[in-house]
């Protein structure tokens, strides 16, 4: 009986855990889709390469939305095949994700070139843009409270005074608050974006490095719990 009352814990252990993945992948799945909408509404980016973050954690977030959901049906049914799978799968899961923070790591300085390509092309073509176009930049100067790419001055083509910035650019945005002021520290920031910018994606980017950590670390759990109640299956002891 005192098996018996293991293998049932255990069962019941590895149904939540796989309720945890659920709601992880699902959750990977959404932080995804806001991540790549955020870059091409906030920042829009012309380097492909920038998107594949978003997109490898979307993909993730589903495979782990599928084999979770497929887990939590192989312990309740006690399904030594289904449970098998979702081990082996869980595995291969821990492995991409291994890899994925690997390349992450190694292509982290590329960070800042991909923001300072985009910057430049944005501020280049914000006079001859859609008016979409020049909202994003607008949103992505007044939200990071930033002028420019690396400071106001990168304006000093935009007005024909050579001394005018976007009203964006302004602490208090209001209808012509930048005319004139490129250089006045009162009105208009001085810092710019792509220094802004960097720092914000770097300090969210250690968020997803420690969530990841904890995922994987709950993913080894399942997989030790997963191999426990393979073994009680096997081995005939009625898990209900």
């Amino acid at each position: 009986m005192a098996v018996e009352g293991g293998m049932k814990c255990v069962k019941f252990l590895v149904f939540i855990f796989n309720s945890i993945f659920w709601l992880c992948g699902l959750a990977l799945t959404v932080v995804g889709i806001l991540v790549q909408v955020s870059f091409h509404k906030t920042l829009i980016i012309r380097d492909v390469s920038a998107s594949a973050a978003p997109i490898v954690i979307i993909v993730i977030g589903l495979v782990i939305f599928f084999i979770a959901f497929f887990g939590c049906c192989g312990a309740w049914k006690e399904n030594y095949c289904m449970v098998t799978t979702f081990a082996v799968c869980l595995s291969l899961i821990i492995i991409v994700e291994i890899a994925a923070v690997i390349v992450g790591y190694v292509f982290r300085n590329k960070l800042a070139t991909v923001v300072e390509d985009s910057l430049g092309d944005m501020i280049s073509g914000y006079k001859n843009g859609t008016a979409e176009f020049k909202k994003s930049l607008d949103k992505l100067q007044t939200d990071m409270k930033c002028c420019g790419m690396n400071s106001s001055s990168d304006w000093r083509s935009f007005g024909n005074d050579g001394n005018s910035v976007p009203d964006s650019c302004c602490l208090t945005p209001v209808a012509n608050c930048g005319v004139g002021a490129m250089t006045d520290a009162a009105k208009v920031y001085q810092k710019g974006c792509h220094d802004a910018l960097v720092d914000f994606l770097k300090k969210n980017i250690q968020w997803v490095i420690i969530a990841a950590i904890v995922i994987a670390f709950l993913q080894l759990l399942g997989i030790v719990f997963s191999c426990m109640l393979m073994r009680g299956i096997r081995s005939g002891y009625e898990v209900m």
